[in-house]
């Protein structure tokens, strides 16, 4: 065993040290100005009141009609705008697999009767 042992048991060590200790500051800055931006995607602009990015614009619109009766949908949220909530969803694109058809069984007494075995032929020796 020469230097090499202690060199690889010290870098494990530190990666070790590593993990423990998390995130750098500067990762964490990311982090946070990232969950700060993403809470507040949606603004109304009556309230001021935010909303995540992930919120269904049914949601934004049901906001808008108990909070701001007065107001319409579009007023309070620019991404509502041209929205029609009785419009039908688009459905999610999925690959429709057609269905296999099952095969026609085939009873073994019109094999025999066409001369067909069942199996392979043992050889007679």
């Amino acid at each position: 065993m020469g230097k090499g042992s202690n060199v690889q048991k010290a870098q494990a060590a530190r990666e070790r040290n590593q993990k423990k200790l998390g995130k750098s500051p500067e990762e964490r800055k990311e982090a946070a100005a990232k969950a700060a931006a993403d809470a507040q995607a949606f603004m109304c602009t009556i309230c001021r009141q935010t909303f995540m990015v992930n919120v269904k614009k049914e949601l934004l619109a049901a906001h808008a009609t108990a909070k701001h009766p007065t107001s319409t949908a579009a007023q309070c949220f620019t991404a509502l705008v041209g929205w029609d909530p009785n419009a039908p969803e688009p459905a999610a694109v999925a690959a429709v697999k057609p269905k296999k058809k099952k095969k026609e069984e085939v009873s073994l007494d019109s094999l025999l009767d066409a001369g067909l075995s069942i199996g392979k032929k043992k050889k007679t020796s």
